[in-house]
């Protein structure tokens, strides 16, 4: 029999990779959209005609009901958020309600339509922020430094919340960042594969970052929805750190991408005030031991072909 699945989110980086994720192993995939007068599909653009699409939104839980009963599915995987950081500061309250209060309102209509679905929600490395703590496993506490970081951490606490009142089979995917040529310009990583394409081609000249120094675990998005799926697949319902284990700065992510079309950063790289966070995080690194045992889960790309990947991406695009 098919297994159904629902991703909210679906047009995000890591939607678009999950839903080609399950389509190729079967599944009949359902896909919930926010309104929007146009635009905001590319991501899966190419999988259109294999998925079933639904408008309703994280703030309205009556359409979050109506979506459950018309697609039935067997998992349902809460990628939705307001997920960039900066915007979590400029708009704090729309960000609380859509990545915290959104995930409680999809729970109870979940517990409503079928308790029986199995639930996913993405949790993210920045509930951890400013912990002294390294590396940052499934134990380590949370002291999250932003209104988006608060929000993951009020999530991540009422699923696990849920599974222990109610039996509900939910999980939580504690991510680390984990990146791809479908994140979106804004993210520092995107942002500087872009502008090395765009440098490379004699179409701009500098690129403004804020904290160089600041070191993320970053991963390849494919390799990291698998891990939702083996979550979901898993014999018992639990938590997990996804991450590669190994730290780099964007000073480093920098350096390695205008390298790979034989240029030097600091040619281009120029230091924007304007750019640092209020309350930055210095250092994220994560121990996915716990996947690694449990579910079986590797990291399959590497940091450098990460980057690489993701600046020949841009390059061909530029061409195109």
């Amino acid at each position: 029999m098919t297994r159904r699945a629902l991703i909210t989110g679906i047009t995000g980086q890591d939607g678009s990779y999950l839903a080609e994720f399950l389509l190729d192993k079967g599944y009949a995939v359902h896909g919930m959209l926010r309104r929007r007068s146009s635009g905001g599909e590319e991501r899966i653009e190419h999988l259109k005609d294999r998925l079933s699409l639904h408008e309703a939104d994280l703030l309205d839980p009556s359409s979050l009901v109506r979506v459950l009963e018309a697609a039935q599915p067997d998992e349902v995987y809460n990628l939705a958020a307001q997920s960039f950081i900066p915007t979590s500061f400029a708009q704090p309250v729309l960000t609380g309600e859509f990545t915290a209060l959104g995930v409680v309102r999809l729970l109870e209509a979940v517990r409503q339509v079928n308790p029986q679905i199995r639930f996913y929600q993405a949790s993210s490395s920045e509930m951890f922020g400013a912990v002294p703590a390294e590396p940052q496993t499934e134990r380590t506490p949370f002291w999250p430094r932003s209104p988006y970081a608060v929000a993951k951490v009020y999530g991540h606490g009422i699923t696990v919340n849920y599974r222990e009142s109610y039996g509900l089979f939910a999980c939580c995917g504690i991510l680390f960042n984990h990146e791809s040529p479908r994140r979106g310009p804004e993210f520092v990583t995107r942002k500087t594969s872009l502008a090395v394409a765009r440098i490379q081609a004699g179409l701009q000249d500098k690129l403004k970052l804020g904290n160089l120094d600041a070191q993320r675990d970053w991963g390849f998005a494919g390799d990291y929805v698998r891990a939702m799926w083996l979550m979901l697949t898993y014999e018992r319902p639990d938590d997990y750190v996804i991450a590669t284990g190994v730290r780099h700065s964007v000073r480093e992510f920098a350096q390695e991408a205008f390298a790979h079309v034989g240029l030097d950063y600091r040619d281009h790289v120029e230091v924007d005030p304007g750019l640092i966070r209020p309350a930055d995080v210095p250092a994220l690194c994560g121990d996915a031991s716990k996947a690694r045992a449990q579910l079986g889960w590797e990291p399959q790309v590497s940091f450098s072909d990460l980057v690489r990947m993701m600046v020949d991406a841009d390059r061909r695009q530029l061409e195109a």
